[in-house]
C-alpha cells in the first residue's frame, strides 16, 4: 500500500472517530468541519480533498458498507445481513451516535432511502408501488437502531435471522398482491 493511501485512510479514520466524539458531546447538528478537524488534528484542504460536508463523512461510512455487502454478499439472504450486521457491530459508536436522537432523524432519514432503493428492483410493482420496498427499509434501519440502543441483546447472526424473516414476510404479501 502506497504512503498515499495510508494518509488518506489515516485521515478518514481520525475524522471519523472526531465525528463520533463530537456527536456524543454536542449533537450532529452544532458540530463544524472546523471542530471536526481540529479534534482529528487534521488541516480543512484534507478534510475537503476527501469529504463534501459532514454529511457526506457520515454518509460514506454506510455507503462503503452497503457497497461492500452488495459486492461480496452470499447469495444466502441470512448470511447477507449477518454480515451487514457484524459491520454495524464494528463500527457500534458511530452508528449508535448517527441514530440517536442527538444526531436528528436525517442520518436514519438516509438510511431508509438508501435500503430501499437497494430492494426495490427486487420488490417494486409494475405500477411502481414502492411501498414493500420503503417498508423493508424501515425495517432494516429500525432494527438497527434497537439492537443498538439495547446494546446488542443478541448476536449479530440472530439479529439478522429475525430481520430476514420479517422482510420475507413483508416480501410475501408484496407477492400476495402483485400490481
Amino acid at each position: 500500500m502506497s504512503q498515499e493511501n495510508l494518509r488518506v485512510r489515516r485521515t478518514r479514520i481520525l475524522l471519523r472517530d472526531a465525528l463520533v466524539d463530537l456527536i456524543d458531546e454536542r449533537g450532529f447538528d452544532r458540530i463544524t468541519v472546523g471542530e471536526l478537524t481540529t479534534r482529528a488534528m487534521v488541516s480543512r484542504a484534507a478534510f475537503y480533498r476527501n469529504y463534501r460536508d459532514k454529511y457526506h463523512l457520515a454518509e460514506q461510512v454506510f455507503d462503503d458498507a452497503l457497497t461492500a455487502l452488495m459486492a461480496t454478499a452470499p447469495e444466502d439472504v441470512p448470511q447477507r445481513w449477518t454480515e451487514f450486521f457484524d459491520h454495524v457491530a464494528t463500527y457500534e459508536r458511530l452508528y449508535k451516535a448517527l441514530l440517536s436522537r442527538k444526531a436528528g432523524t436525517w442520518f436514519a432519514d438516509m438510511m431508509r432511502a438508501k435500503m430501499a432503493s437497494v430492494s426495490a428492483h427486487h420488490l417494486t410493482g409494475k405500477d411502481g408501488n414502492d411501498l414493500a420496498p420503503t417498508v423493508v427499509g424501515a425495517v432494516a434501519v429500525q432494527a438497527i437502531t434497537w439492537w443498538l440502543l439495547h446494546d446488542r441483546p443478541c448476536s449479530a447472526g440472530e439479529i439478522a435471522d429475525r430481520t430476514a424473516e420479517m422482510m420475507r414476510a413483508i416480501i410475501d404479501v408484496e407477492l400476495r398482491h402483485p400490481s
